[in-house]
């Protein structure tokens, strides 16, 4: 299984010094890749989930890896997820590209749908039939990356034949990787995607539970499920060993590598370390330079062997 890590992106630790000294150092220990996630804004009255203090001051997805694509040379960079009804495809479709050229080919690129009904008023985008939409958009995206002269119809999107260059170095494109927890959303990556990311509060006991309905969709399609790649983001809280009603990825790094080898086990071949998602290093009044401290020493004790 891969290991990657969480590039700084929300809270006060999310500084363009503290992102390249996680980056540069991740790329040195040898983890495989760097990934973003997405949020747009809050609502003024948040509910639950939308008021955790890692969603209250979170940069955006893609800015952040362009950035590091100059001060790296080998390290993949990820996105999970962008929420395709924020976008157009053709602009997605442009702003991708030139990423995984300015990385040198090093794109992954993890889509999802979205929960938060303020981003979709704030975008102006309808939050009913968010499936049907993304399957359109996914079609629309790969013809703008393969196709000499691009043209899509479909209910939601449509693009009038024409010409996107220069295309992304991965051909036939980066790789496209699908989001979401409910069925629907994981037999969608499965006939459509190259791969399955998981979610902040995906159950990780369960994982492989969800890896199978993917994994069963896609052989339903007539495609190879070994094929596919499965990405869990590891939401990791380092604390005392011990823990009572300890979380998967919550604990000593004894326990958590612990938990590692439990998810590769499920069929997970990919985890990143996430330390965005600890409200004691991701929310807006936390120390940049301890949140640092603690991430640097969590990418030495977790480092691929």
């Amino acid at each position: 299984m891969e290991l990657g890590f969480g590039v700084p992106v929300a809270g006060a630790w999310a500084t363009p010094g503290n992102q390249v000294r996680v980056a540069r150092r991740a790329e040195e220990l040898g983890y495989r890749s760097l990934w973003t996630f997405q949020r747009l804004v809050v609502p003024e009255v948040p509910d639950e989930r939308s008021g955790a203090p890692f969603y209250q001051q979170v940069q955006d997805a893609v800015v952040p890896l362009a950035f590091l694509a100059g001060q790296t040379s080998r390290i993949r960079l990820g996105t999970a997820v962008l929420i395709v009804p924020f976008f157009s495809p053709a602009l997605l479709a442009k702003q991708l590209a030139t990423l995984d050229i300015v990385s040198g080919g090093r794109l992954d690129v993890g889509l999802g749908i979205g929960w938060s009904r303020t981003e979709y008023e704030a975008v102006g985008a309808p939050f009913e039939r968010r499936g049907a939409r993304a399957e359109e958009f996914l079609a629309a995206l790969r013809a703008l990356w393969t196709e000499p002269v691009a043209a899509y119809q479909g209910e939601f999107y449509r693009l009038s034949p024409a010409r996107m260059a220069p295309r992304p170095v991965q051909r036939p494109h980066p790789p496209l990787l699908l989001g979401g927890t409910a069925r629907p959303a994981l037999r969608r990556a499965g006939r459509l995607a190259d791969g399955w990311v998981s979610g902040s509060t995906a159950d990780l006991t369960r994982i492989g539970e969800s890896i199978e309905v993917v994994r069963e969709a896609a052989r339903e399609a007539g495609r190879d499920p070994e094929g596919l790649r499965f990405v869990c983001r590891g939401a990791v809280k380092v604390r005392p060993a011990g823990q009572p009603d300890r979380q998967p990825l919550s604990g000593s790094f004894d326990e958590i590598r612990g938990d590692l080898d439990t998810l590769a086990a499920q069929g997970v071949t990919e985890v990143f370390v996430d330390l965005n998602f600890d409200p004691e290093l991701g929310a807006p009044d936390t120390d940049p330079a301890e949140a640092l401290r603690r991430a640097e020493e969590a990418l030495e004790a977790l480092a691929p062997s």
